[in-house]
């Protein structure tokens, strides 16, 4: 019995560094895992960066929206013009052109639209995914993004405003006239 007792002691000793051994490793790649998760920023994805996405899509179909009914109305009054022998035809001609034209709106909004939904997937994807596993952003706001915001404003490359621009239209051309 001492030496059945001796041989299953020497058959589980080898084990236990063993076992200590992969839950430390598993510790150790949990930690990693946590770690790259933080630096994913995933709160700030969720909370900034995607939101403001499907805000500026919008904006895009909205505005290639707006853009393409001008147009057409403009072109439509340019058809309903007095018959004239030499006018007509040729604006009648860039008339078609421009109507052809104008069907980029419909397709440009059908993958924006999509794009969109892809980011609303994936910012509730990961929005669940921070959730579980607790996930909280690395300290203040990303460098490289704090370094691209300033940059952008000192080149005042900060593009059309939401809603409209900051800055009135009027304004604008007062400046250049």
């Amino acid at each position: 019995m001492a030496l059945a007792n001796r041989a299953r002691k020497a058959n589980t000793a080898p084990e236990k560094p063993s076992l200590v051994r992969e839950l430390v490793e598993i510790a150790d790649y949990i930690a990693h895992l946590r770690t790259e998760i933080a630096a994913l920023r995933a709160n700030e994805l969720t909370r900034d960066r995607l939101p403001m996405a499907h805000e500026e899509l919008g904006c895009v179909v909205a505005a290639t929206a707006g853009a393409t009914n001008s147009i057409m109305n403009a072109a439509e009054e340019i058809l309903g013009l007095p018959d004239d022998k030499n006018y007509r035809p040729a604006v009648e001609a860039r008339m078609n052109d421009i109507f052809e034209a104008c069907t980029f709106q419909d397709i440009t909004g059908q993958r924006i639209t999509k794009v969109v939904e892809a980011l609303r997937q994936l910012e509730s994807r990961l929005s669940r995914f921070a959730s579980a596993v607790k996930a909280r952003d690395e300290g203040g706001i990303d460098p490289e993004e704090v370094e691209r915001r300033v940059r952008s404003e000192l080149l005042i490359l900060n593009g059309p405003q939401i809603n409209g621009p900051a800055t009135a239209q009027d304004a604008i051309d007062a400046m250049f006239a």
